[in-house]
């Protein structure tokens, strides 16, 4: 069988990366080029600070880099030199998450390949087999047809965001009722049948994979004429928009209608815990309806850039013309985000903002003090800060007995970062 000693990854990003560094660490034998055209991107993986925060990566890549892991930006030569090339495709796909990539990768739940029919594709099928064989269990490692590779990797994902929006549309009348989610989330997870995973109530869905391979699937199944299949699957989509919606008038409606002038602190930016990756965060979707409405953001997060932030929030179908510079400030810790804050919005699951100093924050605050968790962090803090001076509102569940009473106000407007900007919205 032909043996594997050289390989080349064209791409060095959130999967490039993570992925050949680890092929690099388990097979010590295999020299592993990963390529990209961005030079400062593999600048940034040849220095001590990568271009990427997943815990793990850094040891990682650290252990192998310069002995048979190397960044370059030579591509036609990585190429020409390599017995196998990966590149973002999913005859091989992915079936990684974000802050826990270098564990999935070191133990995954399968390893899956796709190849022609043929005895080139078979070939090639066995050759990349005995790669992952190095560290995979063999029966760990399915081999199909490229077109059911494909498939999977868009089910697969498509299945996950469909039980978050699944998830997200019973918090919806969990509030309406006087349910809390979390208690029906943990009554359903525990029939074998349903399993607890992927029940957890938020603000939304995010990063790179869940949108994009839904909407890959809706495309595909309108392209070939199953338009029932597409609306089913478009519904995944349609519910994670009105979640964020749907939390961010609740902001709105809770400070008496308006937020004009408001100031807000946004804690976390990433669309999870453990990245920093921000790609499709809620937290994008959320700053633009409070921007559209004249509030005044402070934003932190533990591990995105401000640089970053703010290329997000200028999207052209995310803000109009000054509204970032006015409207936006990036803060060095929480603390100083939430000085003289109306509202407290948390949009990323950081570990962190469950030991926060929320005495320290209330009396900095303006009152009444409004924390609205958009992701049921704070659970188990509820009558803490209550007694503290706290209005709570979380999803999912009617926190505050006696809440301050507000009007609801109308529904704010759709959006994507895939359309075309519109004129400003309004509520």
């Amino acid at each position: 069988m032909f043996e594997i000693k050289k390989i080349c990854c064209i791409g060095a990003g959130y999967v490039g990366g993570p992925t050949c560094s680890v092929i690099a660490h388990m097979c010590p034998e295999i020299r592993v080029t990963v390529v990209d055209v961005n030079e400062s991107r593999i600048n940034a993986w040849n220095s001590p600070t990568l271009p990427i925060y997943e815990p793990g990566l850094k040891e990682v890549v650290e252990s192998c880099r310069g002995r048979n892991l190397f960044f370059s930006t030579n591509i036609d030569d990585a190429i020409k030199e390599a017995d196998l090339v990966f590149i973002s495709v999913l005859s091989n796909p992915e079936f990684l998450a974000e802050g826990t990539a270098i564990k999935d990768l070191r133990n995954p739940d399968r390893v899956l390949i796709g190849g022609d029919e043929t005895p080139e594709g078979q070939r090639a099928v066995r050759a990349l087999c005995a790669v992952y064989e190095h560290w995979v269990p063999r029966e760990k490692i399915l081999t199909t047809n490229t077109w059911s590779s494909e498939l999977s990797k868009l089910a697969a994902n498509a299945f996950l965001a469909q039980r978050i929006s699944s998830i997200n549309s019973i918090s919806a009348l969990c509030e309406a009722t006087g349910a809390d989610v979390e208690e029906v989330a943990t009554a359903i997870g525990m029939d074998q049948r349903i399993g607890n995973k992927f029940l957890k109530a938020s603000v939304g869905f995010g990063g790179s994979c869940f949108q994009k391979d839904v909407l890959n699937l809706v495309y595909l199944c309108e392209a070939l004429n199953l338009p029932e299949v597409a609306r089913y699957w478009q519904q995944v989509i349609d519910m994670n928009d009105y979640q964020r919606r749907r939390f961010a008038s609740r902001i709105i409606d809770s400070l008496f209608n308006t937020v004009t002038d408001k100031k807000i602190a946004i804690l976390g930016f990433a669309f999870k815990k453990d990245t920093g990756d921000t790609r499709e965060s809620s937290s994008i979707y959320i700053s633009k309806y409070l921007m559209d409405e004249g509030a005044h953001l402070h934003i932190y997060d533990p591990k995105v850039p401000r640089e970053q932030i703010v290329v997000d929030l200028s999207h052209p179908g995310v803000s109009q013309d000054d509204q970032v510079s006015r409207l936006v400030t990036i803060s060095k810790d929480p603390y100083e985000a939430c000085d003289g804050a109306h509202a407290v919005v948390i949009c990323t699951e950081w570990d962190m903002f469950k030991e926060l100093d929320y005495e320290r924050i209330h009396k900095k605050m303006l009152k009444p003090a409004f924390i609205f968790d958009g992701r049921r962090v704070l659970d188990g803090l509820h009558n803490e800060l209550q007694t503290i001076g706290f209005q709570i509102e979380t999803i999912g569940k009617k926190v505050s007995s006696k809440r301050i009473p507000y009007a609801p106000s109308g529904e704010i407007p759709k959006f994507s970062l895939q359309d075309p900007p519109n004129k400003k919205p309004r509520v």
